[in-house]
């Protein structure tokens, strides 16, 4: 039976609208530019495995307007639990693509232009002197990147080991005391005292547009100011947020070299706290005919009474952050940090960190003493001076003492008789 022209021309119509849908979603298929298929990265970053080449000339984004972007629940993703394989989103290379020449070409280069100023600022890791290497040549920002590497599985290990309850408890108040945090550049640094954190401090400050120069800041105002936060002034929802999107380091020191540290800094000087509150305990519980002076300004603790006094399991006065445990201090079995500095190797470590998370590029980690600066630092060889003052049992549970501390942060054995 013959088609009337009616039902011709309805089939024609039919097969037309087929036809241009299927030519328009092959159009917007061919126009598709795959890096507009990466999702956006929070600010937060840890360490990919491998040294990736970063995108030149990236704009830093909100980390230098000063505003505190939140990322939405689609760009932020929990970060306190490692990434397979180690490899980390905000290092990788977007995919290469081959654009077509004409128009084509052009709409894809004004599409890249556009999500390189949407995107928060990455933390691509500096490989030639154009991107900030701060003097420090390609080679070692990779060998910088291999000790980040080394120093996270070498601490997550012995977390797992000693501290595998840890990792189940929740985050409370109490363990993010320590961590001061900078919202521009989305930093979270836990404090540990005698590992400069004074500079620091400083540094931070810097990052918040709260100072020019680190240079131009006080003791005082960097420690007894209220300039920055601290993490647990926050609500949970705020600590848990910075906790996830942020990047998290610290820096820590030889134990035993920090300690001597501490007791210089606090005992051998005026203070107006540390001798009435501990120097006078001390000296009443540990120093057999103490002068009715010493009991009375708390002046003059010796070395040993101060050991007596750490290894002391009932103190006569409670612990300070001067001389605790790194692992009380920050909790890295619980919060998983992306940055781990030593104070050995510290204007390299922080000046790499300042280039990932794309500082100033005149901002670089300060190098003078901030107390006592006309005193030496206190090295390895100061620190077995004031060790040979201790018997070999106290310097035994000295090094017991710390023990998680130079087991999580791969430190060696400073006397050769511990064991």
């Amino acid at each position: 039976m013959p088609l009337q022209p009616g039902t011709m021309r309805l089939a024609c119509m039919f097969s037309s609208i087929l036809l241009f849908g299927a030519a328009g979603l092959l159009l917007f298929i061919s126009l598709q530019d795959p890096t507009e298929l990466v999702s956006q990265q929070v600010p937060g970053m840890k360490f990919n495995a491998r040294l990736q080449q970063p995108h030149k000339d990236v704009s830093a984004g909100s980390s230098q307007d000063g505003d505190v972007k939140v990322p939405t629940e689609r760009g932020t993703r929990d970060w306190s639990s490692p990434v397979p394989g180690g490899l980390d989103p905000h290092l990788r290379e977007h995919p290469r693509v081959h654009p077509k020449k004409g128009v084509r070409l052009r709409l894809q280069q004004r599409r890249r232009r556009l999500l390189i100023k949407k995107m928060p600022a990455a933390a691509p890791i500096p490989t030639n002197s154009s991107a900030r290497t701060r003097g420090a040549p390609t080679g070692r920002w990779v060998g910088l990147q291999h000790s980040q590497q080394e120093r996270k599985r070498v601490m997550r290990e012995a977390c797992a080991k000693y501290r595998a309850s840890s990792s189940r408890r929740a985050v409370t108040p109490r363990h993010v005391s320590r961590i001061f945090v900078e919202d521009r550049h989305r930093v979270l640094y836990c404090e540990v005292p005698k590992a400069g954190c004074s500079n620091w401090k400083r540094v931070l400050m810097v990052l918040a547009g709260l100072a020019s120069s680190p240079a131009h800041l006080q003791h005082d105002t960097v420690h007894y100011g209220s300039a920055l936060k601290r993490l647990d002034t926050f609500d949970r929802r705020g600590i848990l947020h910075r906790l996830s999107t942020y990047t998290k380091m610290l820096f820590v020191r030889e134990p035993f070299e920090r300690l001597v540290s501490a007791f210089r800094d606090k005992f051998e000087h005026p203070n107006s706290y540390y001798h009435p509150v501990f120097g006078k305990a001390i000296l009443a519980r540990y120093r057999a005919n103490a002068s009715r002076e010493a009991l009375r300004t708390g002046s003059g603790v010796r070395f040993p009474e101060f050991v007596q006094y750490l290894l002391d399991v009932h103190r006569p006065v409670g612990m300070d952050i001067h001389w605790d445990h790194v692992s009380r201090l920050c909790s890295p079995c619980l919060i998983d940090y992306d940055f781990v500095g030593k104070f050995e190797s510290m204007e390299d470590d922080a000046n790499f960190f300042l280039s990932l998370i794309r500082a100033p590029r005149n901002l670089t980690f300060p190098r003078f003493k901030d107390r006592h600066s006309q005193e030496a630092r206190t090295t390895a060889r100061i620190t077995h001076q004031y060790f040979a003052q201790l018997s070999a049992l106290q310097r035994q549970r000295t090094y017991d003492f710390y023990y998680m501390d130079y087991l999580m942060f791969n430190y060696s054995k400073p006397f050769a008789d511990l064991y």
